[in-house]
């Protein structure tokens, strides 16, 4: 029984603001702009924790129906 994961909508903004933040971050260290690399330091902690958030959602997600799963099997 194969799970296909799919991400929610913090995950993949997340991923994306974290990658976007990486790219901005070496761009500031290719052209010595420190405004840069903060700024894109910034933007990948933003989006690690947005992603954070999405996968706690969906940790929360998968125990909820864990648990309406293991209740439906003793009959409540």
């Amino acid at each position: 029984n194969q799970r296909i994961a799919i991400m929610n909508k913090d995950q993949i903004k997340g991923t994306i603001k974290e990658t976007a933040g990486k790219v901005q971050k070496e761009f500031g260290k290719a052209v010595d702009s420190p405004k840069h690399q903060i700024e894109g330091g910034m933007k990948e902690v933003a989006g690690k924790t947005q992603k954070a958030v999405g996968d706690i959602k969906e940790d929360v997600k998968d125990a909820r129906k864990d648990a309406n799963r293991e209740a439906e099997k003793r009959g409540y």
